[in-house]
């Protein structure tokens, strides 16, 4: 018989203890001298608008090209500007059209 107790099939090792200390700094991160935090420049997201066909869509899909110049803080205006000029073409889509004089339909 061996005399070396064996461990059951299903036991699971013991986990490693982990260094509870918190890193100064994450891996590839550099604190910006004298404690200065200055907001990134605006940079392109590089997003691809493809045209609609509809011209009052369009202007408004355009429009969203403005944000890739702006600050972040400046992205909510234009957001939601769009969004009404979006949701305004759509309402369009439910009224009724203008007759034009001679024009009868029945």
């Amino acid at each position: 018989m061996n005399d070396v107790l064996s461990e059951p099939a299903d036991a699971k090792p013991e986990p490693e203890p982990v260094d509870a200390t918190p890193a100064s700094e994450p891996s590839g991160v550099v604190a910006p001298p004298d404690g200065a935090h200055e907001p990134a420049a605006a940079a392109p997201l590089g997003v691809d608008r493809e045209l609609t066909g509809h011209p009052g869509v369009d202007v408004h899909l355009t429009r969203l090209a403005e944000v890739d110049h702006l600050p972040a803080d400046g992205h909510l205006e234009v957001y939601e500007d769009v969004h009404r000029g979006l949701r305004a073409e759509l309402t369009s889509l439910d009224a009724h059209p203008v007759l034009r004089p001679y024009e009868n339909r029945s």
